[in-house]
């Protein structure tokens, strides 16, 4: 992957150098999931680290836990400053994906600007570029305010963002605007993808197979129903949404017509488009003589950039410092709508590749440009008419 060009003058700080050096720091910090991972690590260790720094840093910290995990914390560390001052939430996510199959997942190598890793990507090349960011604005000054909200548990169920949104009126948090720094090759994110898994049971009636008139075989609904699903998929997807059939369970032992099947069914959504109604959109598709029954087990909403408002403006200003414009439309879901019901949320950060793989790699340049490049820009907002407005 190439790095857009950088328009960031160096400054005598070095921001960049400090964000590689935090990267280190961070990568070699064990925070697999343990929801994807059991007996993993989770996030405490990088939690106390990141703590004690930004508390050194003149942050006010609170570490918050996910309802009855006190192992599955998340920090948000407040930037001092007037209490007036517009707030721009700097997110990112400190939990990573399992390391099966990596020699030395948590020492940083690095090759030209490439750093390899387990999350160095994905995305603690982000949080290191947002957190000598945010700690470089208060130090200058800057107009803004800026809260660093890093949380646990991305890669699974959302736990840390969800808990941290539902305690930020106490911690009297009120953001203008929420830039989450997921890897995006330094693109701003138009939209996103949202999904829904839904799981599709089907009921027949079980009897010999020697005389399979005596039973309905429910097996046989299913395979007629996934033949509907391929069908419907070719017109899903030139809508630029997807459908399609990932597991399938039936049947118990030979000689018998299963009287029972079911399918799991995953349905990707376009801005537009709800995920919560998947079970109803799928049941379009059964027979009036199957007996089956749709049931949305899990589901999260797309997302798109504001076309105006403090997001978009934000979105704009960051791209002219980087060079690259709002022009990535995501496949996967990320948890910009979860920020986009608190405030405008986008979506922006440095990237590499290797993702979930066992060679994940961050570009350096990336990450130090969009280091250098939130500082420029957040710098360079000002206080609108309302103090929950940038402009």
């Amino acid at each position: 992957m190439t790095t857009p060009p950088s328009r960031i003058s160096p400054r005598p700080s070095d921001l960049g150098t400090r964000a590689v050096e935090l990267l280190a720091q961070l990568v070699g910090i064990d925070s697999v999931n343990p929801s994807l991972v059991a007996g993993a690590a989770g996030e405490t260790e990088i939690v106390a680290f990141l703590q004690t720094r930004l508390m050194a840093s003149g942050f006010a910290t609170h570490v918050v836990h996910a309802p009855g995990r006190t192992d599955r914390p998340s920090l948000v560390a407040i930037a001092p400053g007037a209490a007036d001052a517009p707030v721009v939430v700097f997110n990112g996510h400190l939990d990573t994906v399992g390391v099966k199959g990596m020699d030395a997942p948590f020492t940083p190598q690095i090759d030209g600007d490439r750093l390899f890793a387990r999350g160095a990507a994905d995305m603690k090349g982000g949080v290191a570029a947002l957190v000598v960011a945010a700690e470089e604005l208060v130090r200058v000054s800057s107009p803004i305010r800026p809260v660093l909200v890093l949380v646990a548990d991305e890669e699974d169920a959302s736990l840390g963002s969800e808990a941290v949104i539902a305690v930020l009126p106490e911690l009297g948090i009120h953001p203008s605007v929420c830039l989450i720094a997921e890897p995006t090759d330094l693109t701003l994110a138009r939209s996103l993808r949202g999904f829904a898994v839904v799981k599709v049971a089907f009921a027949g009636r079980a009897s010999h197979s020697s005389q399979p008139d005596n039973g309905i075989n429910a097996v046989t609904h299913l395979g007629e129903f996934m033949a509907r699903v391929a069908e419907r998929a070719v017109e899903v997807r030139a809508t630029g949404a997807d459908l399609m059939i990932t597991v399938v369970r039936g049947g118990e032992a030979p000689y018998m017509i299963p009287d029972s099947a079911e399918c799991l069914v995953e349905v990707r959504t376009v801005p537009g488009q709800v995920a919560a109604q998947a079970a109803a959109e799928i049941e379009t598709l059964f027979e009036s003589r199957w007996d089956a029954r749709a049931e949305v087990l899990e589901c999260r909403e797309a997302w798109q950039l504001d076309a105006a408002g403090s997001a978009a403006d934000l979105a704009r200003r960051l791209g002219a410092q980087l060079g690259t414009g709002s022009t990535f439309d995501a496949p996967y879901w990320m948890e910009a709508p979860l920020w986009q019901a608190v405030c405008p949320t986008l979506i922006c950060g440095p990237s590499g590749g290797g993702l979930h793989a066992v060679d994940e790699w961050v570009d350096l340049g990336q990450v130090r440009n969009f280091a250098h490049a939130l500082v420029a820009v957040c710098e360079d907002l000002h206080v609108g008419a309302s103090p929950n407005l940038l402009t």
